[in-house]
Parts: C-alpha cells; structure tokens; sequence
C-alpha cells in the first residue's frame, strides 16, 4: 500500500526517460481527486532550495494542491530562471491534463544538481503517467518505485484511522541530514481536515521524525514533504488521533530511510536521556549521530564509546549543561561507560544485530531525545564516488 490506500486518491508510473538509467521508471503523478483539495507542504531549509522546491512551495502556501508530479534523475536545482521554467511547465502540463490551473500542481524533483531536466521527456511522461493514474494498491506502489534514485527499495506506509485511511510512500537514502534529508514524501489521507489542521499535523509529525534521522550529514536542495488530504471519507477525525497517525506514518517511512542508508551495515539509534530539557537532548543526540569516526567504528563492529563522549563534549554547557562525570553510556544494553569512566568490558557488547543502541544518560534532567543514523562503509564512498558518472 502507498498513496493509494487512502480513498480519493490515483497515481501512477513511467519510465520517461529522465534517469540516466535505460528503462527505469522515473516519474510518478499522484492525484487528489476530492471532494477537498486541503494541503500541507514542509521543505528543505537549504539556501540552494531547487527550483522544484520553490515552485511547490508557492503552490502549496494557500493550503491546496490538486496533483503532484515527481521525477528522479534530475534535481533540478541551481539550473536559474530556465529551471524555475522548467518546473512551471511541468506543473501547467499535469494541471492541463487533470482540468486545473498550474497552481495547484506541485513538482518534485530528486537527482544531480546543477543540470536541467530533459523537458520534453518529462512532459511526454507526464501525459503518459495521466494516462495511467489509478487508484489500485499497485498503481501506489508503481508511483512509490518511480521516484527512487540510489535507494534499494520501495518506502511506504498504510495506517487506519476511526473510519478513515493514511497513506504515503517516500525516497531517500544517502543525503540525509537533519532538517529534513534527500527525500521526497507524498502522504495522503481521506480525513476530512481544514488546512491549518493539516499544517499543524505535519509540522509535528516532521520534528520528530525526517528532522532526526542523519545518514551522512549531508543536506538536500530538494527535500519536500506534502500531506494531501482527500476528505473522500467524510470523517472529521479527532485531532489528537490525526496528529498522532500522520506523526506515526512520517516516523515509519524515516526509519525506512534509515533502513535503506547507501551501504549501511547497521542502523544507529542514539537516544539521549536524563537532560535539562529536550532541546539539550536533542543537541547531544544529534552531535553523536554526526560523528563519522563512531560510523566508522560501528561498521567494524566496535563499540568505541569514546567516540561518543568525544562527541557529546563538542555540545556548549549552555546549550546542554551536564556534569561529564555523571555521564553513563550503553551499548546494545552494555554499560560501557560509568560516571565518565570505563564500565563493563566492550568485548561483552554483541555488534552482529542491524540495530545498535547507544542509550546516553546526563543525569541532569527528565527529558529525552532520539536520532537515528547509519554506520558509515566502503560501500557508501563506492556509492557517492560513482554517483555523477
């Protein structure tokens, strides 16, 4: 299930001709076939933001969009006034198609900087991908495949509601940094929701979510998450349980991204506990998870939890006070470090599972952050080495 499983809903997948890559699918259309049009977007905090991400942002600010268009293989981004362009076409061609104004169509793009789209093979797309929309489970999960890049599997998520469904499918697997990552999202729901309840709802859902997973600390120009709201349930949901499932379905598909990390070995879990408030949490979970020397030592099974602490020292006292010798550190449930001091021996620490827990206690407070990341192998340089050629 993808973006098709919440009512109102059709999409689509072809391959256009944009990747690099003979015959792989590489645009997808999703479509909001009403009766509401209500729409919520969050983007990427990059300064280079792709020309994608500024037309989408303007489409999105009134709180409708009717249809959305996506291409892999080209980010479309740092590519001037003839990319801004490029991205207003492609609106106008799906908008033309589907009876609506170019305004309410978003664009999404995910590739390599600084080059242009191939115009006339993503438009012939867009009319062939129209031509297919459908609001079958697989027409979802065609969509979902259509936008992935170095990412090795599809990324979707389906949850139910009081009488009414979520849906949603995302890209991302290297690129990814906290405020957001190189990620393309499209979630959908049949909940009958105004604009400001959907704003509100994945703002939320994004906070504690796409902004703490942190692959390889790398940020995106394209990054966009859309919540479309379809209303074709007819249920006006309770807003803490429709807060809830949209933060539940953004949590689902981040962990995926993490789960896909280019040539990770083991997904990280860094959770921070016993700080003064969640904000110093949060900035000594993210330092941590930044760390490329404990990626590095994760992916050879060793944990090094010097490198945490090494980490954990960079963050200012006045961002995250903490005495150094209270501290404590586990390992996959291993308390390596006591009081800032050696614990038990690292060689009862068992590295085999995919999932390796750093658990860090402050003891200075009650509250709590968590940020996921990926170890850091041969494999992900190969990746990114080869990624332009």
């Amino acid at each position: 299930m993808s973006v098709t499983f919440a009512q109102g809903f059709s999409a689509s997948g072809v391959a256009a001709g944009v990747s690099a890559v003979e015959g792989k699918k590489d645009l997808a259309v999703v479509v909001n076939n009403g009766p509401l049009d209500v729409a919520a977007g969050v983007f990427t905090a990059n300064r280079f933001c792709a020309a994608p991400v500024q037309w989408s942002r303007k489409a999105v600010a009134d709180g409708h969009i009717k249809a959305v268009v996506l291409n892999s293989g080209c980010a479309n981004a740092c590519t001037g006034k003839e990319g801004f362009q490029q991205s207003a076409d492609t609106a106008a061609k799906l908008g033309e198609l589907a009876g609506v104004p170019a305004g309410q169509v978003a664009v999404c793009s995910t590739g390599m900087i600084g080059d242009l789209l191939p115009l006339d093979n993503v438009l012939s797309g867009v009319e062939r991908a129209y031509g297919e929309v459908s609001d079958s489970a697989e027409a979802g999960e065609v969509a979902a495949e259509a936008i992935l890049t170095t990412d090795t599997k599809k990324k979707t998520v389906a949850l139910e509601g009081a009488g009414y469904r979520i849906g949603g499918m995302v890209k991302g697997s290297g690129m990814i940094a906290p405020q957001l990552a190189t990620m393309l999202c499209v979630i959908t729901t049949d909940a009958k929701v105004s604009v400001e309840q959907a704003r509100k709802a994945l703002a939320a859902a994004v906070e504690t979510s796409f902004n703490r997973i942190d692959v390889d600390g790398c940020m995106s120009t394209n990054d966009t998450v859309l919540l479309l709201a379809s209303g074709a349930s007819g249920v006006e949901p309770d807003q803490a349980e429709f807060n809830g499932l949209v933060a539940k379905a953004c949590a689902s598909l981040a962990r995926q991204i993490i789960g896909d990390g280019e040539g990770a070995s083991h997904d990280i879990r860094v959770t921070v506990t016993g700080a003064t408030s969640e904000d110093a949490a949060l900035a000594c979970a993210r330092a941590v998870a930044a760390s490329n020397l404990l990626k590095c030592a994760v992916a050879g099974n060793d944990p090094n939890w010097g490198r945490v602490v090494s980490s954990l020292g960079t963050v200012p006292s006045d961002v995250a006070p903490y005495d150094p010798n209270n501290v404590t550190v586990d390992v996959n449930g291993v308390r390596v470090c006591d009081g800032g001091r050696p614990g038990r021996p690292r060689s009862e620490v068992d590295m085999t599972p995919r999932e390796v827990h750093f658990d860090i206690d402050l003891g200075e407070g009650d509250a709590e952050a968590t940020v996921w990341t990926d170890d850091l192998t041969h494999e992900y340089v190969h990746i990114n080495a080869d990624y332009e050629s």
